[in-house]
């Protein structure tokens, strides 16, 4: 059980990193966009994109949390 559950908090690490990441990227974009453009006002493909990621993100470090929790509850 304890295996699976370090899996777990593996793969939700790495989901956090990847929706980091992305989030990140999306934020260079919609900025390049916007000096370019102009247009702040305007909310962009890019800028819902990275709240989309950056709210994935926070998801899955509670996620992972709850799994922390868990493996620290059975181990005892």
């Amino acid at each position: 059980m304890q295996t699976i559950l370090i899996i777990a908090i593996v793969i939700l690490a790495l989901l956090v990193v990847v929706s980091l990441v992305r989030g990140i990227i999306a934020f260079m974009k919609s900025t390049k966009v916007d000096l370019e453009s102009g247009q702040v006002d305007q909310v962009s493909e890019m800028q819902l994109m990275q709240n989309k990621m950056m709210f994935n993100r926070i998801k899955y470090q509670a996620l992972a949390i709850v799994v922390v929790a868990i493996l620290l509850a059975i181990s005892q």
